[in-house]
Parts: C-alpha cells; structure tokens; sequence
C-alpha cells in the first residue's frame, strides 16, 4: 500500500515550526511495517491545498493529512477537503455537542469560531479526538482515503494510534497481529549493534520479522517488527527473537519498550530502598532534571549539586578542589552522599578541553558512585564537539547509576570513547 503524509501549514512551510509531526507519523508507520512513498509540505493557501490533495488522490493508496483543522481563518482541511471530493460542508451536531461540553468542563464559553470545527464533508467518517476539539475525519478522494489529523502533537499520536493505524493495516491486509519491540541501549552505535545481531531476521518463521535500528545520540533503538495471525502467535514468535537481542547486546540494553533509562534508575532505587544525590559538572543539571520530576522522585532523590568549574564546585560542597583531576570525583559523591543522607551518591565531573568547539576534542569523564560500603569509579574519554561531550556525559553518568544498580560492571567500554 502507498501512503503519502501531508503537512500543512504556513509556519511548517516556512521552518517556524520543525516538522516533528511527519517524522513521528513515518516512523510509526515504519514499525508496523506499513510503508510511506511521499511526503508534501504545503502552506496555508486554497489553490496549493486542493492542488496538493487532487495530486496525493492520483497516486497514493492512502493519503495522512496534518494540520488545518483548527478554528481559525488560516485553518483549510476541512473546507479543500470537502471541494476536493465535490461534497458540501455540512454541520456535525455530535463534535459540536462534544466541543460545548469540552469548554464547560473547564469553566469556559466556546468562542463562536470554534463551530467551524465541527463542519465536516458531507459523509465523512469522523475519526475521534479524545483530547482535544480538533475532529479528524476520513473520506475518500480520488483513489485514495484520506485521514485527516490535528496539528497539536499529543491529539495527533493519539489518533493516529487509536485510529489509523489500525484502518491502515485493516486496508493493507496485513496480518492480524503486529508487534513491536523496542530495546534502547547506550555506549553501543549502529553500524556494530548491526554486526551483533546479523541473522536476527532469519530466525524467524516464515519472514514474519523485521528488524530496524534509529540512532538518536547518545542511545540507540533496536527494533523489531513481528506479525501474526494472533497475540498468542506474536508472542511464540517474538519471544526466541527478543531472548536472543537481549543475549547479544547484553549490558548495553538499558531499557525496553516504553521505559527510559531514567525510570529504570527510579524504579532500580525504589526496588532497594535507596536514596541517591548527585553532582555534575557541564551538564546544566540535566541528570537531576531527568530523574527528579518523576513520580516517587519525591521519596528518592535528595540532592543535585551542579558547577562548571572545580572553582565553584569545591565551595558548594565544602572541599578544596584545584581541578578534577585525580580522586576529585570519588570525593564529590562521598560528600553529597553524607551531606544529604543518601545512600548512594554519584559524582559526574567532566573535564573539557580548551579551544574551539571541534569534533578532534572533546572532555574527559570522571564519574563515582559512593556508598557507605565503599566508591566505584570510571574514566571515560569522548572526542566530538561540545553538544556531543554533554550529552554522552549525561547519559554515561545515568548509565554508570542504572548497571550499579543492577549488579554489573560500571566501566564497560563504549563505542563512543577514545581507545
């Protein structure tokens, strides 16, 4: 089936706004193996709309359209959709009903332009909106049906997972089951977690598995595709496959499916008891700020010093620190430890190196882990710019937390750092 993705939007044409919708729409449309030949971007303009969908009607089988259903006067999908297939605009009662009451619950009367929202093309299948007073609809133009979606992100994956999705594979003919299972690992890149898990695929049955990588620095997503007839035959099937991804890339899988690293660290420290504080140095505080928001965060998380330089960092936590050389770090996460009665402290320090923002320099990592038991350190080397360094640094010092945690060893070499 050939599908084509629309986004509309002058603000989107113009790069305002990135356009994260489309790649969010493409890739889960990727991992339930559905496949996306085009994609348009067109600005808010009748002429270039109705050109743009007449066009997507010729050639796709299914067609995805973002944006436009708004209440305001540059908001068009519903009016070009409409001309396009040669059907009238007619007033949806059950949105407009669903709209008023969305409104009263939060205490407010619905401005007069919102009833524009629940004008629809005349027989248009209503795709339901549960989050918001944007109606998606459906209709056939050309040979293809279109979907028609909200521009705001969360009303946008909600529907296209309760909604196209699955009248999508329905369309396709796919199997009746399709599952997907994510591994999200750190300190391994793409080409080598390729390598380490050559003839995944063909140990499937039937090729009812496909297996995909998206590299996001500083993690990487292992994907795998799985289609059955039913849930009880997706999981015989899944479950030698995701046994034997977990075998191969071993310490290095940090979460799966919808997890995070961070929960993971959560959920490691509720597990025992334990409490943790941090310090960290050239990160803005981002491994505090990825922990400490979480729910039950309150109960675990005690205290997150953050400096850039040895200069700053030592007065805070009461220490002479000239530089971060040395044991500087095993001596930070000993102090926080004691300071804010954690169990665990952990000491991120990063010492970057002087000049200009170029990929042949980079920072030396010196990460410890304090506990009244004793410290565990590691020392890491990351060549790349600045945003690089930061980043690995974040997450190689979360990681270091959650394989603590877990038992294994802290100081597993990563893809990512100088031999």
């Amino acid at each position: 089936m050939r599908i084509e993705i629309i986004c509309t939007g002058d603000e989107v044409l113009t790069g305002k706004i990135v356009n994260s919708n489309f790649s969010h729409i493409s890739q889960r449309l990727e991992d339930v193996g559905l496949d996306v030949v085009w994609g348009t971007t067109v600005g808010d303009d009748r002429t270039q709309l109705l050109d743009a969908f007449q066009r997507a009607g010729a050639r796709a089988d299914a067609v995805i359209v973002n944006g436009g259903l708004g209440p305001t006067v540059d908001d068009l999908s519903q009016e070009i959709a409409a001309k396009a297939a040669g059907l009238d605009l007619v007033l949806d009662e059950t949105w407009l009903v669903r709209m008023e009451e969305f409104f009263t619950r939060r205490q407010r009367v619905m401005p007069p332009n919102n009833r524009k929202q629940a004008m629809l093309p005349r027989g248009a299948e209503m795709l339901d909106n549960p989050v918001g007073t944007a109606c998606g609809f459906a209709l056939d133009i050309g040979q293809a049906r279109f979907f028609f979606t909200p521009g705001v992100p969360r009303e946008l994956k909600r529907m296209l997972e309760d909604q196209i999705i699955p009248r999508l594979l329905a369309r396709s003919g796919a199997p009746g089951v399709i599952r997907l299972k994510r591994f999200h690992s750190y300190g391994i890149g793409e080409s080598h977690a390729d390598t380490l898990l050559d003839g995944i695929e063909a140990m499937a049955e039937e090729g009812c598995a496909k297996l995909g990588f998206r590299a996001h620095y500083p993690q990487l997503e292992t994907k795998l595709v799985v289609r059955g007839r039913d849930a009880d035959d997706v999981a015989r099937k899944l479950a030698p496959l995701q046994d034997e991804v977990r075998r191969r890339l071993g310490n290095f899988i940090l979460a799966e499916d919808d997890q995070t690293l961070e929960s993971v660290v959560l959920a490691g420290l509720a597990r025992i008891q334990s409490s943790v504080a941090f310090v960290e140095t050239f990160s803005a505080g981002q491994m505090a700020a990825r922990i400490a928001h979480l729910p039950g965060a309150e109960a675990l998380f005690r205290r997150g010093v953050v400096a850039r330089s040895p200069g700053l960092l030592g007065p805070a936590l009461g220490l002479d620190l000239p530089d971060f050389g040395g044991d500087a770090a095993a001596r930070c996460a000993d102090v926080v430890r004691r300071q804010s009665n954690s169990a665990i402290g952990l000491a991120m320090l990063v010492d970057l190196d002087e000049g200009a923002d170029r990929i042949d320099l980079g920072g030396t990592l010196h990460i410890a882990i304090s506990t009244p038991a004793g410290t565990v350190t590691r020392e890491a080397r990351i060549l790349g710019g600045r945003d690089w360094v930061r980043l690995g640094a974040i997450e190689m010092g979360l990681d270091c937390l959650r394989r603590f945690l877990q038992g294994l060893p802290i100081d597993e070499r990563t893809d990512f750092e100088k031999r």
